[in-house]
């Protein structure tokens, strides 16, 4: 709003003053005097309304912080050049000669000879009058200058005094965090709060001195040891110390369970915007970092938070963990980082979340996630559920070699990158109506108990190959658009491929299906290969329609193998084909399979 009213203010300033230059100033020098008011006032009030609004455009444009300390000068002031003071001699004798030889030209010839000489005297008044105003307008310029001079300096001493008043705070404040004594600790960290409040080009240095406080070892009350190089306890976090240091009273794990507690919720204070709109007052801006390597963090709460290059490396999570809602704008390293307790993640947004060999304890919870970025959570351990339902994967979604104990819930999430599961090992896996936009692989994948994929759509390669379903595999409805190969993969429970559409290619060469196995009313657009495959329980390809090439080479039935109304609008081969101990070659007689078969 101010910003706009300065521009409007200087525009119209400048018409005012432009429009008088144009119609006023070509009249004769006696008209424009003659005229009086009449052009002074407009030329005043123009002159007013375009200094206005330069003043409030400047002041528009330095962002105010609500800050205490004395503001550094916003620039410096160069020295004047030897030559300007000449130079400034010269101007004021030319304009006032100028000024001069125009009035004495413009003098009438009409009259008589004394009032000739009157005008000329006049001219010649008014000339050096000119002079004598070009005159004083430069001496006011270096006196203006001089001003400018001792405010800067003023305010550089200011800066310079208030400077060295924050350092030494900040000292006493950074002094008191290493007390034996929790109150003294806490003091200082309320103390470093204050300063890096009231002084906004310090907040980062401040951030990172309670963050180095809280990447201190310490081992919480009942809690086992958090991992760190060695294991050796610190003077300042644990419940004791060394023999050196025998002499000094041991730090109580209890107090500083509340010191560090503070420090936690300092950060999160001010690092949290109150609303969409204007950003809270205790809030430090978008671009604080966090530095959290092998901290030990207690029940810590950054719901709301937007948090920039947040580092939490080897960082040891004990109790209830939070980021619900959290904005994060830079990176996000979990990297083997270790949740004790429930760890939330809610809602989050992620420009790049990483988690590589991350370990989760319990309740894994990042429903309604989004990563704009890649998604690394390759080698991690999640103990017990981890539930990603709905969530939104912008990037790549890496989850190679991840550990799902208990159940994993990706219902209606969206992969718009490749999702990557090669090799992941699944208590329950919950995919239904997920949608892969990319490419998906499952190769290798061990799925322990039930994995759900019904109405998952499959945009990209879809690759199950060598994967192993010890419980029910269900994919009634998915859709595949591209190639689906499950090659080599194992089904040891129900096989539920039932009204599934294969648009691309699909490959179940090798496959074994050991229990019951249904492709009911599903459709294969391009080839299928079930070469060598193994089917030992039921196997029902009821109203399947296959528009490309089937091939069941080698393949063995074991139980009951049903084509009841398949249709077969391409090349359909059997041979070798062992059908409960049967073996069949030649394709004629397959389209006329009965349900006896």
């Amino acid at each position: 709003m101010t910003k706009r009213l300065s521009v409007a203010l200087m525009a119209v300033g400048g018409m005012v003053v432009l429009a008088v230059a144009v119609v006023a100033v070509p009249r004769s020098w006696w008209a424009v005097l003659a005229s009086g008011w009449l052009v002074l006032v407009p030329v005043a009030g123009g002159s007013a309304l375009l200094v206005a609004g330069v003043l409030l455009w400047r002041r528009d444009g330095v962002k105010h912080e609500v800050s205490a300390a004395p503001m550094p000068p916003d620039r410096q002031v160069r020295p004047l050049r030897s030559w300007v003071i000449p130079a400034g001699v010269v101007l004021v004798a030319v304009v006032t000669w100028a000024a001069v030889a125009w009035l004495q030209g413009s003098v009438p010839s009409v009259g008589d000879g004394v009032q000739r000489a009157q005008l000329r005297v006049d001219s010649i008044r008014t000339g050096l009058t000119i002079g004598a105003s070009v005159t004083a307008a430069f001496a006011l310029l270096l006196a203006f200058r001089r001003q400018q001079l001792a405010e800067r300096t003023q305010q550089a001493t200011e800066y310079d005094a208030g400077e060295k008043r924050v350092t030494e705070l900040y000292v006493k404040a950074a002094d008191q965090l290493g007390s034996d004594k929790a109150p003294v600790r806490l003091a200082g960290l309320y103390a470093l709060e204050r300063l890096a409040q009231d002084n906004p080009a310090h907040r980062q240095s401040i951030v990172e001195v309670i963050c180095a406080y809280l990447r201190m070892p310490y081992t919480p009350p009942g809690d086992k040891p958090a991992p760190g190089p060695d294991n050796q306890p610190a003077a300042a976090g644990m419940d004791s110390v060394s023999d050196s240091d025998s002499d000094r009273p041991a730090v109580d794990a209890r107090e500083e369970r509340q010191v560090r507690l503070a420090a936690q919720r300092i950060l999160a204070r001010h690092l949290r915007p109150a609303s969409q709109g204007e950003p809270d007052l205790l809030w430090w801006g978008t671009k604080v970092a966090l530095d959290l390597t092998e901290a030990v963090l207690i029940n810590v709460n950054f719901d709301g938070c937007h948090l920039h290059n947040a580092t939490f490396t080897k960082t040891h999570f004990t109790g209830t963990t939070s980021f619900n809602d959290v904005r994060f704008s830079g990176d996000a390293r979990f990297y083997m980082a270790t949740f004790n307790g429930d760890a939330w993640f809610g809602g989050a947004t992620f420009s790049d979340g990483r988690f590589f060999k991350a370990t989760f304890s319990n309740i894994a919870w990042f429903a309604g996630a989004t990563f704009n970025g890649n998604a690394a959570f390759g080698g991690v351990t999640f103990s017990e559920d981890a539930r990603f339902e709905e969530s939104t994967f912008n990037g790549l979604a890496g989850f190679n070699a991840v550990t799902f104990s208990e159940d994993a819930r990706f219902e209606e999430s969206t992969f718009n990158g490749d999702a990557r599961f090669d090799k992941a090992r699944f208590g329950f896996a919950r995919f239904g109506g997920a949608r892969f936009a990319g490419d998906a692989r499952f190769g290798g994948a061990t799925f322990k108990g039930d994995a759900g994929f019904y109405k998952a759509r499959f945009n990209g390669h879809t690759r199950f190959d060598k994967a192993r379903f010890n419980g029910d595999a269900r994919f009634g409805g998915a859709t595949f658009s591209d190639e689906a190969r499950f090659e080599e993969s194992t089904f040891n429970g129900d096989a539920g491929l039932d009204n599934v559409e294969f648009s691309g290619f699909a490959g179940f060469d090798n496959a074994a299906f050991n229990g019951y196995t249904r492709f009911d009313e599903s459709t294969f657009n391009g080839n299928a290969w079930f070469g060598g495959a193994t089917f030992i329980g039921a196997t029902w390809f009821g109203r399947a329609t296959f528009n490309g090439d089937a091939r069941f080479d080698k393949a063995r039935f074991s139980g009951d193998a049903r084509f009841d109304k398949a249709t077969f609008n391409s090349t359909a081969s059997f041979d070798g084909t062992t059908l409960a101990g049967t073996t069949y070659n030649g394709p004629e007689p397959v389209a006329d399979m009965s349900s006896d078969s």
